[in-house]
């Protein structure tokens, strides 16, 4: 392939035959632009450092684009440490690990003791299973590029392929220690990025995160009525969306309900939990869907969306956080519109309130209060189903 020249967006085989032959690919991550070479290959990794003009001294990340074999090509981790990778990857998350088995030497610039991993999700590259050595494509201490045509023009025109995913979210992974994690627990942020603070301490922590492995069984123990709930939520959203957003997709029990009524939309979905979206993108269509690791709290992806809908999420939220999440999604809608929200309320009668809730994680209200929050925020509201202390409406932007 000649230097410079696009290669075929999104094709997995000629991503890896540029790796095969010492080439280096300007492509798209999860974050910002990303160039990478065969982890492998000494004269491709000087290519790669000279292009950004950085000393090979510096260290750099290895990148899988699958974690099952990230996982299977570092052995020596422990199991503590598996875990938490499980938890935290795929996303936009870079993870500094101890290395004692010296893997991957070109990658760790003057401390072969550390190794620095990513798995990003890139869609236009899943199936890929080549690891690659990777970092930023932007000169040594320059801005990251959001976009193919901000990587710096000698760049682009020195690579072997170029891979346009359009604009990506712009800011550069969230960069942990791992190092000491298996032996005491311990764990730091070198870089605050993509995925945020209070995000990452939850994953950390274990703080109120479901397994993925037990959800189903648990929540169907729980709420007596989870199916029939789901149904509703489902026939709220009525028919004929074409880009949907979902708030806390979890494992996943809803959007493929959604996906099979309105089978012409494509879904975006968030949620803090990166064990949950894992279990989530086992079982969706990944070319229908994209999954993001992300709180409601934070700004929601681009729209318009035809459809919003959140399932047993919002209630971990409290007043005053409702009221700006309903503001912004209104701002994700067009007129006509629909936001479905299917939650937990606070029942007007005591006897009503029996689903378990977690004393500071779970925060619903009362139906009234939400309602008024939503009709606030520029929304027609009607309630579609309703059982004890579950609730659903639908909210139509106006």
């Amino acid at each position: 392939m000649s230097a410079g020249q696009p290669g075929v967006d999104g094709e997995p085989a000629t991503f890896e035959r540029c790796m095969a032959v010492g080439g280096v690919a300007v492509f798209p991550s999860d974050t910002v632009y990303g160039l990478a070479c065969d982890a492998h290959n000494r004269i491709a990794v000087e290519r790669l450092y000279s292009f950004k003009r950085r000393p090979l001294s510096k260290p750099s990340a290895v990148m899988f684009f699958d974690l099952d074999l990230a996982l299977a090509a570092l052995p020596e981790l422990g199991p503590r440490t598996r875990t938490v990778l499980t938890r935290l990857l795929p996303g936009p998350v870079t993870a500094l690990l101890p290395n004692p088995g010296g893997r991957f030497p070109l990658a760790c610039g003057d401390d072969p003791s550390t190794l620095g991993l990513r798995v990003p999700v890139v869609p236009v590259l899943a199936g890929v299973r080549w690891p690659v050595l990777q970092s930023s494509a932007n000169l040594a201490g320059g801005p990251e590029a959001r976009r193919l045509e901000e990587v710096p023009e000698p760049i682009r025109r020195e690579a072997d392929m170029l891979v346009d995913g359009g604009e990506l979210p712009g800011t550069a992974s969230t960069v942990v220690d791992l190092r000491r994690y298996e032996a005491d627990h311990d764990w730091r942020v070198i870089r605050e990025g993509a995925l945020s603070a209070e995000a990452l301490a939850a994953v950390m922590e274990g703080q109120f995160h479901f397994d993925p492995e037990s959800y189903a069984s648990e929540i169907r123990g729980d709420i007596s009525v989870y199916d029939e709930f789901q149904v509703a939520v489902v026939d709220a959203a009525g028919d004929g969306a074409r880009r949907i957003l979902e708030l806390g997709t979890g494992t996943g029990e809803t959007a493929r309900r959604l996906l099979d009524r309105h089978p012409e939309a494509e879904l975006v979905g968030i949620d803090e939990s990166q064990a949950m979206l894992a279990a989530g993108r086992a079982e969706l269509p990944p070319e229908r869907v994209t999954l993001l690791v992300g709180r409601l709290q934070d700004d929601l992806p681009a729209g318009p969306f035809d459809l919003v809908a959140s399932a047993l999420c919002v209630h971990h939220l409290d007043g005053e956080e409702k009221q700006r999440l309903f503001a912004r999604v209104r701002e994700r809608l067009d007129v006509g519109g629909r936001f479905v929200l299917g939650d937990v309320v606070v029942p007007v009668r005591a006897d009503d309130a029996v689903i378990s809730l977690t004393e500071g994680w779970d925060k619903p209200s009362s139906l009234p209060d939400q309602i008024r929050w939503l009709q606030a925020a520029g929304f027609a509201v009607e309630v579609i189903w309703q059982h004890r202390d579950l609730a659903v409406v639908r909210a139509v932007a106006v």
